[in-house]
């Protein structure tokens, strides 16, 4: 919102000697985003007049049109003689009013204006352009050249102070939830408060009492709009065309004159903030109503384009049909015709509704259609202001075209009380931890508008203007901010003894460290997806990744779910850099997915949706959340396990001078999980698999052991799977455009840690000798060594040091479809030389629950 400074002060009567810069601090210390203070006719210094244009000379032998011109500039240039100018543009014509610049004045840019000769004849000063002068778009005032003035200004007259050329504009960055500063008049609310000073509110006029010789106006949905003011005003000139000073007010703030019926209707909106639109009355037949649209139906909007309209639009209409988006924008059947017309427009009727502000947002967004009228109402606009900025079009349509307001008022209004809160009057002392004491509060409610009463309980009657203000944190934030967010005390919190992280954030953090150490580089990804990347990863129809929570204002509708899996995110970043010519790339992330909870709502076969999920009460801000009530909010989420992944492509080590390198391969993808369970503690299974992405023949598939195994599918007693690693399939890597032979791995963090052992120890160091054992085990071929070797671990008890398998055979003397596994075994007690008999009977106990859960027999045996 742009904010000229000259317009402010006629609401606050700001001290002579304030500037933008000064009223720019003041507002941000009451909240308000001032991002910027532009100074406009900066270095700008005169004689700048008022010119009329008495002869035209077209000089020719050039290779553009040049004009010789005399221009009567009255008394400014000293003598009263014309002032002889040459001119490029052909906008102006004999007998026109322009703006000259004379010699020794400056135009913005440090411009200097100077006699001088071209084309053959001597130029004193120069005629002006809306450019030139640092006014910006100046169609309104002659099109894209010359400025071309109204004709009854006099010549001579000071166009600097004529066109406002010199002021300060203050642009606000308006949050969502401050839509009351969208005018002047919400801003100099704030100014007034800041500085302590009376404010003449614009809103505060004499308006007539609604009848029942209005305009008709039909409402069938009180819900969309809850009030509908309409005014007529008729015998306006077709020629009339707005004044000067409120067309440089629409442009200092930002838009553009048009009409001069269209211009107040966008004057009292940036004055009042109350969206307003004017409709040519001999294009309405028969009754305005408000209704929402049938689905389907088309209508032309001012722009000129045509929209289909959806079942939730709310439109404005009569007997034809559409004649407007409600709170968006007009319609083309209904427009005012430009003076230029043959036949202009004379009658005009005005409407000032209030709509509700989320279905006004939702058209909005739906036809991408961004309005100043739908920034407005989507942000919230003061319900009681709308009879007061038709009264102000009205008087400023009467007042500058000539017209007559009928006496006919038109207010359709359904029933609503003013919002009431209930706050304890030292509310705002127990959140800011300031004792402003209840004057003080009361004040600054008073001052915010707001009706107070009582002394320890207040009861507080929230302005029209002001809807954001909901519960009794929302005045306690208006007392802070306007007794200055300054002046609360810095005090830093006291966190109670033995708090920290706890051993999932150590894990999380001990996993970055490492992989970094490995040679990967951290890529953190959106967690938003679309589920044709499922199909991309070759995902079964059944996969439990492929149900998805949906969001229901998602950011991007080409990826509405929350990812179930690291790998769209990690792969796409590997294509981005690869493509951009990194190609030895090894990448890692670490990060929540997110899975649908079973609920009871949701039928057989449909995914459950964010919406579907039950909605947990509000937690108070007055103290701790009872562990029912945080166990209630969690319910109500998705699980969120924290996976880690890696992906990797191109060369994992280089080559040169110091040897040959090799590419990345699938194996390490499997040691970027080894390194990971070796961080947490935990013994990691990695055995052969098959997996949606992966190469079915270069798939590992990893499992850990866990004492109560109540995990994912792919369970096989107390062995949970926890990921995969491996190299990409080949039409994976194709549909993804992916480099050949890209590896991955990705696993489970939160089962990782729970395998593990918890906290890292520090070694046992023993000072007795250690005793081996090998042993050798038959197994069937398609039993995973590393599954063995996990119940060997288990069945030796804590005597085991070490185990490592050193070899593997297969022969005919051990049958068909038989191996042999041959294993080291090293055992060592802390206290004691342990003895033949000690070490015999744990290998022993481990060759006993190897062969009871994976039908191990001892070889030779």
């Amino acid at each position: 919102m742009r904010i000229p400074l000259s317009w402010l002060r006629e609401y606050v009567d700001l001290p002579a000697t304030e500037t933008g810069r000064d009223v720019q601090a003041k507002l941000i210390a009451a909240g308000l985003e001032v991002e910027s203070v532009e100074q406009l006719g900066a270095g700008l210094k005169g004689p700048l007049v008022v010119g009329k244009v008495l002869t035209i000379e077209e000089l020719e032998g050039f290779k553009k049109p040049i004009r010789f011109c005399t221009v009567d500039v009255g008394q400014a240039n000293g003598t009263g003689e014309p002032q002889e100018i040459v001119c490029g543009a052909r906008n102006f014509a004999v007998g026109d009013k322009v703006v000259v610049v004379l010699p020794g004045a400056v135009l913005p840019g440090d411009f200097a204006i100077a006699a001088r000769k071209t084309y053959g004849k001597t130029s004193h000063g120069m005629i002006c352009s809306g450019d030139e002068l640092g006014m910006g778009d100046s169609t309104a005032l002659g099109g894209d050249g010359i400025i071309v003035l109204p004709p009854e200004h006099e010549a001579g007259t000071d166009a600097i102070e004529l066109l406002e050329l010199v002021d300060e504009v203050l642009d606000i960055a308006v949050t969502p939830d401050r839509g009351y500063c969208l005018s002047l008049r919400g801003v100099a609310r704030e100014t007034a408060t800041a500085y302590g000073l009376p404010l003449r509110d614009p809103a505060l006029l004499d308006v007539p009492a609604p009848n029942s010789f209005g305009y008709p106006v039909q409402i069938s949905d009180p819900a969309g709009c809850d009030r509908f003011t309409a005014r007529t005003v008729t015998g306006l000139r077709p020629d009339a065309r707005s004044p000067l000073w409120l067309m440089r007010r629409l442009q200092k703030a930002g838009m553009r004159p048009i009409s001069l019926a269209v211009d107040v209707t966008n004057y009292v909106m940036l004055e009042l903030g109350q969206p307003l639109h004017a409709y040519d009355r001999s294009r309405v037949q028969g009754t305005i109503g408000v209704r929402r649209a049938e689905q389907g139906e088309k209508f032309t909007t001012l722009d000129g384009a045509r929209r289909v309209l959806d079942a939730e639009d709310l439109v404005i209409i009569d007997e034809r049909g559409p004649i407007g988006l409600a709170g968006v924008m007009g319609g083309a059947n209904t427009e005012i015709a430009d003076h230029d017309e043959a036949e202009g427009t004379t009658d005009v009727v005005i409407e000032a509704a209030h709509f509700d502000p989320v279905t006004v947002a939702r058209t909005a967004r739906r036809h991408k259609l961004s309005s100043e009228a739908a920034r407005r109402f989507e942000r919230g606009v003061d319900p009681q202001a709308a009879s007061a900025a038709a009264q102000r079009t009205v008087d400023l349509l009467v007042l500058l075209a000539g017209g007559t307001a009928e006496a006919g008022v038109t207010e359709v209004i359904a029933p609503s009380a003013p919002h009431t809160i209930t706050m304890p009057a030292d509310h705002p002392d127990r959140v800011a931890g300031v004792a402003y004491g209840r004057e003080t509060v009361v004040r600054r409610l008073q001052q915010v508008g707001c009706d107070v009463y009582g002394q320890d309980s207040l009861t507080v009657t929230v302005p029209s203007w002001r809807p954001d203000l909901v519960e009794v944190n929302d005045l306690a934030e208006e007392v802070i901010r306007l007794e200055g967010y300054e002046n609360l005390p810095s005090t830093l919190p006291r966190p109670p003894a033995g708090s920290g992280l706890t051993e999932r954030q150590r894990l999380h953090r001990r996993v970055g460290r490492v992989l970094a150490g490995e040679g990967y580089v951290e890529a953190p990804n959106y967690p938003f997806v679309s589920e044709q990347v499922f199909d991309q990863l070759a995902l079964d129809a059944d996969d439990p990744n492929r149900r998805v929570v949906k969001l229901v204002n998602p950011l991007s509708d080409e990826e509405p779910a929350l990812r179930t899996t690291l790998l769209p995110g990690l792969l796409a970043a590997l294509r981005r850099n690869d493509g951009r010519g990194s190609h030895d790339l090894a990448l890692f992330e670490t990060g929540l997915v997110f899975h649908p909870r079973a609920l009871d709502s949701v039928r057989a076969g449909e995914t459950p949706l964010l919406e579907n999920a039950k909605v947990p009460g509000r937690l108070p801000v007055d103290r701790r959340p009872t562990d029912e009530e945080i166990a209630e909010l969690n319910s109500a989420l998705p699980e969120q396990p924290r996976h880690a992944a890696v992906v990797l492509a191109g060369a994992r080590e280089r080559s040169g001078w110091w040897g040959k390198g090799r590419p990345a391969d699938w194996a390490d993808a499997v040691e970027a999980a080894r390194a990971l369970a070796r961080e947490a503690g935990a013994e990691l299974i990695v055995q052969q698999g098959q997996y949606g992405p992966w190469h079915p023949g270069r798939c590992a598939e990893l499992v850990v052991y866990l004492d109560s195994a109540e995990g994912p599918e792919g369970e096989q007693g107390n062995l949970v799977t926890i990921g995969h690693a491996g190299e990409l399939h080949p039409r994976v890597t194709k549909a993804l455009g992916l480099p050949a032979r890209t590896c991955a791995m990705e696993l489970n963090l939160d089962l990782l840690e729970q395998a593990g052992e918890g906290p890292l120890r520090a070694p046992r160091i023993s000072s007795f000798p250690v005793a081996t054992q090998d042993v050798a085990l038959v197994v069937d071929q398609d039993v995973p060594a590393a599954v063995v070797e996990a119940y060997l671990r288990d069945g030796a008890g804590e005597l085991l040091e070490d185990l490592r398998l050193f070899d593997v055979f297969t022969g005919e003397q051990l049958g068909e479809g038989k191996k042999s596994l041959a294993y080291a075994l090293r055992f060592r007690a802390p206290d004691r030389t342990l003895t033949v008999e000690e070490a015999s009977a744990a290998r022993d106990a481990a060759v006993a629950r190897a062969a009871e859960t994976t039908g191990a027999v001892l070889r030779g045996a």
